[in-house]
């Protein structure tokens, strides 16, 4: 055990079990019908590249988190880089003398993720589902016949809903019931508005349901 923990790696292995720990909380929120990821994003109001709010902080993060994925994800990534450079440079710097001191390895593991945070977030956010796309403007999403995958969806906190586009693309939509409705997971919705990547939708029509695709 000795030889996997060594000195000066305590910063580290806090920053790898949070990291576990939300991973933790974003499993059992699914399970249990919501997204921790999710919630978190619309409790911040970040929806997307271009949405942090103005300021020297807002525009911190909007550097950060340049491929606009959700903030819990952006936090496993500057996490998990954090501890990476942390454990390198105190492996390092100990077969060379010995371990760094703990105000010289945290400073500098941390200046080395943040860049690396930015450039990762680029390239999770070309692979992960998208809330939006740029591809579609969102009055297309309109429409459209989808099916709740985290819910239910009622007016409070957004849910997503899993819908094809004309192309056959398939596209993650935040979305709400419409007043007077209330959809499980699972049930095949109709999208009838939107606005600032939050999207609307009632149950979907029979005559529709029974012609939509079984792949939706």
């Amino acid at each position: 055990m000795s030889d996997i923990i060594q000195p000066g790696t305590a910063p580290f292995w806090v920053a790898l079990m949070v990291v576990a720990g939300l991973g933790l909380i974003e499993l059992v929120s699914v399970l249990i019908g919501a997204s921790a990821s999710g919630l978190l994003d619309d409790g911040l109001g970040h929806h997307g590249p271009g949405d942090h709010e103005a300021g020297l902080l807002g525009g911190w993060m909007s550097w950060l988190n340049a491929g606009g994925v959700p903030i819990l994800v952006l936090a496993v990534i500057l996490l998990t880089a954090f501890a990476v450079f942390g454990f390198a440079l105190q492996s390092l710097a100990a077969q060379i003398l010995r371990p760094l001191p703990l105000l010289i390895a945290v400073p500098a593991a941390m200046l080395a993720a943040v860049p690396a945070t930015r450039w990762a977030s680029r390239g999770i956010a070309r692979i992960i589902p998208r809330d939006e796309t740029n591809a579609l403007s969102q009055a297309e999403f309109i429409g459209l016949i989808g099916t709740v995958t985290i819910g239910p969806l009622d007016q409070g906190h957004p849910g997503s809903v899993r819908v094809k586009d004309r192309y056959d693309n398939v596209h993650i939509l935040r979305a709400r019931a419409a007043p007077g409705h209330l959809m499980a997971t699972g049930t095949l919705v109709l999208i009838v508005d939107g606005a600032d990547g939050l999207f609307e939708a009632i149950p979907a029509p029979d005559s529709v349901a029974n012609s939509a695709s079984t792949g939706v």
